[in-house]
């Protein structure tokens, strides 16, 4: 029971700093390359890949601060 609060944490970590990212910078990364190249797929793909990559980073760190900080035990 105990591992799944775990990786129910580690799901709205990841949820919250995905979201985060994307309401932060999607609308600057659609500024900078345009309405034009931003509704090419490559564009969108590459951003959205990004976004999983550093949300991952994110939360694995966040997950290693709290269990450092005796906050979870696994």
């Amino acid at each position: 029971m105990e591992k799944i609060w775990i990786l129910l944490i580690a799901i709205l970590i990841f949820l919250v700093t995905a979201f985060l990212f994307w309401k932060l910078i999607g609308v600057d990364a659609k500024k900078e390359y345009g309405t034009k190249k931003w509704n090419h797929w490559p564009t969108r793909l590459s951003y959205w890949q990004g976004l999983v990559l550093y949300s991952a980073g994110f939360t694995f760190l966040i997950m290693f601060l709290l269990k450092w900080l005796n906050v979870l035990t696994f």
